[in-house]
């Protein structure tokens, strides 16, 4: 600054000069107008050389003064500014504050500047403070205030003297004010809460339930359940509309959302506890959906929201606010369908897709085990009875199904049905079909690149769906309460047009997938399980010969009675075990676990069991199943995994058993006081 008003001084004498130069110039340096002109100039800069050294001290002593009354109003004016301002270190002490800072804070001035600022606003803290380089906004909370504050770098140096000084820690200050945004914020919080949302509640085992009571009860029990879901909902001040005999509609606040969620939808209990005679209890599935633009993208989210509930056996609610989908309930194993009316529609939907198509490209998922590889057998004896070419995505069978691959490679009848995805990738065309069974997560399919390679795909698959769906499905047919997907294909055998004559060696693969998957008829079996078991006996199957397929090697039996010896019981219900993998073993790593898991169910007074076991690769394979009681595949669900209620599994990458151990005990606990399972 003061070099700046030096060099304003001396500009007069440097124009002198300037013009000395012209007359010099212009009439020759002997002319008398030049000797005139340089006499005068000397004279001028004389007086202002002599002016200058009389008259500095004065100026700059009406430039002090000037500048400290200047100052002295600009701190009454701060500190009498109605946003609060201050002043800090970089360590985070205050240097300066304004009476409306320390009045938002709400503490006395001399007890502030004894404490860091974090003391009253922990959001800043000194990690935050230093990684300050030019201006940053935060958020801050102080009592019932909410403040925008703006924290920025300010270099001391370059304010006094207009030039960035050499940086060092006396020279930088923070300045920091705070701009008043409560008003605003509970505005938005308002329209925020105002935001309806919809949702849709449907009976899952209306029929079911209707159809094991009296006659003369069904309107006790239909009134009951409807007196309940109306009582329930009118906590939340919300509209109900009974739209059918098993379906609801209501819309409601956002604000009551989190009632709900802290409730964890106590509705569901509610209606499972109404008994007026009735064996099967009535179970709910709830689905509701927010949109961020309007009411319809709600309600379009709640569909897929029960769509998504549906899908993962009933009994739950799904809640669908943008991409993100939370669930809560679905303790129960569901009540399984006895109606064929849902096969019997997909079927004839799938015949029809068939009419356009001349090529099916059919996978499972990876590492297929024997009810991947049967459903997809399945498939393919319905797409070449209706004349379509058929063809199976299997990179590399497994020893869980190497048996059942080598009965049809050893057939001339199926010399071309096996193809690689390499090879499918080139078969694919405008006509072609892509078949997906036995899995819903396009990562886990055995070729994920076919999917966005055609315009029809179709879903057969018997686990619940998750949050990783296949999107541009053409059609899906989940059904989470069948024992399998080779139980699916088989009841859709008895809708087409034109009925399949299934060979003994197909029969063989899908009875065995039936078999694996309810641990022989031990787990998840229904009535429509034996009907379909029997039809497929009916069809060919023999139970000798599938039996011999799948006998257990030594290694095997070792391997399951490792897992059983090194079970521990955990909350006096839940069996917790590991199986070392034994690198003589030829049987894929889910296979012990499996086992062990199924045998430990055996144990008394056991609810659960979780085995688990370590790949090649350091993946852990985890195992879990259930007698009814609890759900495991929520709980694999937290590990990313999924499955059923009863038998359910997971992979988890990096991450030792202990350290997975150590988490399945934490969600176990905690699920439990939570009544989740």
């Amino acid at each position: 600054m003061r070099n700046k008003i030096k060099y304003l001084t001396l500009l007069p004498i440097l124009l002198a000069l300037v013009f000395l130069v012209i007359v010099v110039v212009q009439y020759g340096i002997d002319s008398r107008e030049t000797i005139i002109s340089a006499i005068i100039i000397a004279a001028y800069i004389l007086v202002v050389f002599f002016a200058y050294y009389r008259l500095m001290p004065v100026f700059r002593s009406t430039m002090v003064d000037y500048s400290l009354e200047q100052g002295k109003v600009q701190k009454e004016l701060l500190h009498g500014l109605d946003v609060p301002y201050v002043l800090l270190d970089l360590d985070g002490r205050v240097m300066w504050a304004n009476a409306r800072f320390y009045r938002a804070i709400d503490v006395n001035e001399k007890k502030f500047l004894q404490r860091r600022i974090d003391s009253y606003i922990p959001d800043l803290t000194p990690e935050v403070l230093d990684d300050i380089e030019g201006e940053i906004s935060m958020s801050v909370d102080l009592g019932e205030r909410s403040y925008n504050a703006k924290i920025r770098r300010v270099d001391l140096s370059a304010v006094f003297d207009g030039e960035p000084g050499d940086n060092q820690e006396e020279d930088v200050v923070l300045v920091m004010h705070m701009f008043d945004v409560t008003n605003e914020r509970r505005l938005e919080q308002e329209t925020y809460d105002q935001k309806l949302i919809a949702g849709l509640v449907y009976i899952d085992n209306y029929d079911e339930v209707m159809n094991s009571l009296e006659e003369v009860k069904h309107s006790i029990l239909t009134a009951l359940v409807d007196r309940k879901i109306n009582m329930y909902l009118s906590n939340i001040d919300a509209i109900v509309k009974h739209l059918e005999n098993d379906k609801y509609l209501f819309v409601f606040r956002q604000k009551y959302m989190q009632t709900l969620k802290s409730d964890r939808f106590s509705l569901l209990d509610d209606v499972k506890s109404i008994n007026v005679g009735n064996e099967i209890p009535m179970t709910l599935s709830i689905g509701i959906g927010a949109g961020n633009e309007s009411f319809t993208d709600a309600f379009e989210n709640a569909k897929i929201a029960i769509g998504l509930a549906l899908g993962r056996g009933g009994d739950q609610v799904a809640l669908k606010f943008g991409e993100q989908v939370t669930y809560y309930g679905g303790k129960s194993t569901g009540t399984e369908k006895t109606t064929r009316v849902k096969a019997r529609v997909k079927a004839q939907a799938f015949e029809e897709l068939l009419e356009n198509k001349e090529k099916v490209l059919i996978m499972a998922h990876k590492r297929p085990d024997a009810d991947a590889f049967g459903s997809a057998v399945g498939i393919h004896r319905l797409v070449t009875t209706l004349g379509r070419k058929a063809y199976i995505v299997l990179n590399g069978e497994t020893d869980a199904i190497d048996p059942l691959v080598n009965s049809f490679k050893n057939s001339n009848q199926y010399s071309d049905m096996i193809v690689s995805s390499a090879q499918a990738l080139t078969m694919v065309d405008a006509t072609t079909m892509v078949v997906v069974c036995d899995v819903n997560r396009p990562s886990m399919t055995e070729c994920e690149e076919l999917l966005s390679m055609v315009s029809t795909v179709v879903v057969f698959d018997h686990h619940r769906q998750s949050n990783e769906p296949i999107e541009n499905a053409t059609l899906s047919y989940i059904e989470p309460f069948a024992s399998s997907a080779c139980e699916m294909i088989t009841e859709m055998f008895q809708y087409i047009s034109v009925k399949p004559k299934i060979r003994p060696v197909e029969a063989d693969a899908m009875y065995s997938g039936i078999l694996i998957d309810t641990d022989n008829f031990l787990t998840k079996t229904g009535v429509r399980t034996f009907e379909a078991a029997s039809y497929l006996r009916k069809s060919g199957a023999d139970i000798t010969r599938v039996r011999k397929m799948f006998r257990s090697s030594l290694v095997s039996m070792k391997e399951r009675a490792q897992g059983i010896s090194n079970a521990e019981i955990y909350m006096d219900c839940f069996a917790l075990s590991y199986v070392e993998p034994d690198p003589d073993s030829s049987d894929a790593p889910t296979v012990p676990v499996a086992k062990a898991a199924n045998e430990l169910l055996n144990v008394e007074n056991i609810k659960a069991s979780f085995v688990v076991t370590e790949g090649e690769d350091g993946t852990l394979y985890v195992s879990a199943r259930s007698i009814g009681d609890v759900n495991v595949q929520v709980i694999m669900e937290h590990f990313n995994g999924g499955g059923h209620a009863t038998v359910a599994g997971a992979q988890v990458k990096n991450s030792t058993k202990e350290e997975f151990f150590l988490r399945l005990r934490q969600i176990l606990k905690q699920m439990s006081e939570e009544g989740s399972i």
